[in-house]
């Protein structure tokens, strides 16, 4: 590669003026990932007599590791999450803010972090001095009251930093004749300071010319793309154009995380050797989430849901048992796990897991509890299993006997602090994929494209969001202290991004790719891209080739259900039948339906629940103990308000919306109450089953309520809370209304009587008769009959729903009504990458 020739060229020209042998000369790349290609340019530039002798090239990290020697000691800065933020918590503590150590130890740590890399190019005898200098010139600038906090955790973050020894120190004692310096493309506080110490014996060489904004561009193709998956194929698309043409490897710059992991995976597909030198955030690994699942479900008021889905992916419980038991807490609605009854069976496994990890303990003990509660579960052979279970495992020190790193740590955590603190440590820690042996596509930052040897560059997202002309700069400092503190400015910044850019644009092959809105929002491209489009670069086509695709037209499905025979029929079933016949054979007949959410929030169907829970307690109450006074009787239904509440398991702040409602509408039911007894009826049951024969079937059901009037005739009543125009519009359309009809046909009694009983939240109850209900119940009857004769007959089942029926349908996605309404599919044609 030119770049690395030029290097290694003025490096034997320096070793041949000093007299220096190769063994005594150590050569500094920018990164570790460039020391090989190092190696490489310095073979192929030797005599072969002198093949045998080469210098060491090193990053300042490698050397230090291979000198060897160091160990971190009490507070020390360790750029290591893990124990970073216990140090993190002890400073906050030492400095008087030991109570909000939660809050504001990640960001102490994100400071120190910011400082590590200064901090580390001053002499270690010289740091602590640094440090006070540092502080009280920061003292010295004026900050505003508001930011008093930010400043205290500077002052903190400063001296940690200043106090702390680093890996780096071993090298300004470190023995070699010659050192050499590889400069990149942004200044490395580090090579600076060694070159102050080495003096004589240190040379700097830069990797890369001086660059020109004007110089050509030797390859440029620009894509925009309409969205995030787009791009993706697109990008996908480029980096196998490149690899079909030849030029290998291709870098894919990684400018947005996910977009890259989605490219990976489309090259995946194509079974190309990937090698990625950026990984991904360790937290969103599987092997992450399943330890953040078990911890999540341990909590003392964690919900049925969060329990329930960790324990499905526990290999160590009883698949089939965890099932039922979901079932079983589905259908009663617990949604908070301790309303469970643990007494034995799964339940009682998945409390024993959940005790084990509740009470406070030193930090030591809790990773010991944690890994013994992951074998117990069967989660930890597959997370030794997989290599991102392992990073996991070696981040958190759960291996056996690695938890002893933090025996010095003797606090009690709770369970709150001790899962902060594993969320944090994977929220900082990265995974890097196994590398394959010889790879096709290299995964990497923009700035690590300087000196590789690549026959092209993908560079998707670049957009206004993700390649920013000036760069954010990380920690909480100002201009003034970042340039007191030798931090890059912005503008040093935006220098680095712009020098970084160009490189890639001299690049044998570049493809820029950017997305036109995400989310649903617009998007602009990046101003350096922007800068290209206003040259007069021109967008390049699609790289997916075009596939023909025959149009194949949807058709409406139309199943036949007679070998899917019923043995009882509900009101909600039938209502489905006439709705939407396919609703009917999937959700009643294949019995596909969805299980009951529980984690969610109270909506006006939990307060028709609750409503029609206090109703009955409060009519048998007063069955058992009639009494006619309101103040009695307004005692008795908020004593079935308690109950029904209880009973129900509901959360008190989620249903206060409507309890400040309750006390108006209680009274309002008390006075229709009054209006209906002095009329002559009187209540008989509440919630009853009942069932009918009917032909093959039985009709089943539970109504609300019925009651006798003053003639003794029956009067069914069903309670509703929804719209009062929607309850008028069932009394309009008495044919097209299922549930009265299908209530009156589960009576004996020819002479009924049939209502809806309105009760809301701002409106006094309201009675809505259907005066023609035996007729109506007679033509249900037969209707039922006939609906049931044709499907035994093998007609049809149509997917006829319209309007409401299909938009909360949960069948919507079997019938695939949205490919086939519209006519025939819209499949002429297709991009493929």
């Amino acid at each position: 590669m030119p770049a690395w020739d030029s290097v290694v060229g003025a490096v034997r020209r320096e070793m041949s003026r000093r007299q220096v042998h190769a063994a005594r000369t150590v050569v500094l790349a920018p990164f570790a990932q460039l020391i090989p290609v190092a190696r490489a340019a310095w073979t192929r530039s030797a005599p072969s007599q002198a093949a045998f002798f080469m210098p060491r090239f090193e990053s300042t990290m490698n050397w230090a590791a291979r000198i060897g020697g160091f160990e971190p000691r009490g507070d020390d800065l360790r750029m290591d999450a893990a124990c970073d933020a216990l140090t993190a918590a002890s400073l906050l503590d030492r400095s008087g803010l030991g109570a909000h150590q939660g809050t504001l130890a990640g960001h102490l740590m994100e400071a120190a972090w910011s400082l590590a890399r200064p901090a580390a190019a001053v002499v270690p005898a010289q740091r602590s001095d640094w440090g006070t200098r540092m502080a009280a010139a920061l003292d010295a600038l004026q900050s505003a009251p508001a930011l008093e906090l930010e400043t205290t955790l500077g002052r903190i973050a400063l001296a940690w930093v200043a106090h702390s020894a680093y890996p780096t120190d071993l090298l300004f004692d470190a023995q070699a004749d010659l050192l050499v310096l590889v400069e990149g493309l942004q200044a490395e506080p580090l090579h600076e300071a060694l070159r102050v110490v080495w003096a004589g014996r240190a040379v700097s060489f830069p990797l890369s010319a001086p660059l020109d904004d004007e110089a050509p561009v030797r390859h440029l193709a620009l894509h925009q793309a309409q969205d995030a998956e787009d791009e993706a194929g697109r990008a996908a698309a480029c980096v196998l154009e490149h690899l079909a043409h030849g030029r290998s490897p291709v870098a894919l710059v990684a400018q947005d995380r996910l977009l890259t992991r989605r490219v990976r995976a489309l090259l995946g597909e194509r079974a190309v050797a990937v090698r990625d030198e950026t990984g991904w955030t360790l937290s969103t690994t599987r092997a992450a989430a399943a330890v953040m699942g078990l911890l999540r479900a341990m909590a003392w008021d964690a919900s049925t849901d969060t329990v329930l889905d960790w324990a499905k992916n526990a290999c160590g419980l009883d698949g089939a048992a965890v099932a039922q038991l979901e079932s079983a807490l589905r259908r009663a609605g617990t949604r908070d796990w301790r309303r469970v009854a643990v007494a034995q069976g799964v339940a009682a496994q998945v409390q024993a897991v959940r005790v084990a990890l509740q009470s406070a303990r030193p930090l030591s003990v809790w990773l010991f509890c944690l890994r013994t509660a992951l074998q117990d579960a069967g989660q930890w052979p597959s997370l030794l299993e997989d290599s991102a279970g392992q990073a996991v495992l070696d981040a958190l020190r759960l291996r056996s006997g690695a938890e002893q790193e933090f025996a010095g740590h003797s606090e009690r955590m709770g369970q709150s602090v001790f899962v902060a603190w594993v969320s944090q440590t994977l929220e900082a820690g990265s995974y890097l994929p196994p590398h394959p042996a010889q790879a096709q596509v290299l995964i990497l930052p923009l700035g690590q494209l300087l000196g590789r040897p690549l026959a092209a560059v993908v560079m998707p997202g670049c957009d206004e969001l993700r390649l920013p002309t000036s760069p954010e700069p990380s920690g909480p400092w100002t201009p003034a202290q970042r340039v007191l503190l030798g931090l890059p400015a912005r503008e040093q910044m935006a220098a680095t991004a712009r020098a970084t850019w160009l490189y890639a644009l001299r690049s044998p092959a570049v493809d820029v790719l950017w997305r036109g809105s995400d989310g649903g929002e617009r998007l602009m491209p990046s101003a350096l891209v922007q800068e290209l489009l206003l040259q007069g670069a021109a967008l390049s086509p699609d790289a997916r080739p075009l596939r023909a695709l025959l149009p194949q037209p949807g058709a409406m499905p139309r199943p036949v259900g007679k070998d899917l025979p019923l043995r009882s029929l509900s009101a909600s079933a039938y209502e489905d039948l006439r709705r939407c016949p396919y609703r009917f054979f999937a959700l009643r007949q294949l019995r596909l339906q969805e299980p009951d959410e529980l984690d969610t929030e109270l909506g006006k169907r939990d307060f028709g629940n609750w409503l029609h829970a206090v109703l009955r307690h409060f009519h048998e109450a007063l069955a058992q103990n009639p009494v006619q006074l309101l103040d009695a009787r307004l005692l008795m239904i908020n004593q079935a308000a308690v109950r029904a509440t209880q009973d129900l398991a509901l959360a008190q702040a989620e249903f206060l919306p409507f309890a400040a409602a309750w006390p108006r509408v209680r009274v309002a039911y008390l006075h229709w109450l009054a209006e209906h007894e002095s009329a002559g009826a009187r209540f008989v049951q509440a919630e009853a089953s009942r069932e009918m024969p009917l032909g093959t079937v039985r009709l089943v059901g539970r109504i609300d309520r019925i009651d006798r009037l003053a003639d003794g005739a029956p009067l069914v009543i069903d309670y509703k809370t929804e719209s009062r125009n929607t309850t008028s519009q069932r009394i309009k359309k008495a044919a097209e209304d299922t549930q009265l009809a299908f209530y009156a046909a589960l009576l004996e009694d020819d002479t009924l009587a049939a209502m809806y009983l309105h009760i809301g939240e701002t409106e006094p109850p309201r009675v809505y008769r259907q005066t023609q209900i035996v007729e109506l119940r007679d033509l249900l009857l037969q209707g039922i009959q006939d609906d049931l004769q044709r499907i035994g007959a093998g007609a049809g089942l149509p997917a006829l729903g319209e309007g409401t029926a299909c938009d909360y349908c949960a069948a919507r996605g079997l019938c695939r009504k949205d490919f086939w309404e519209a006519g025939p599919a819209l499949a002429d044609g297709g991009t493929d990458a």
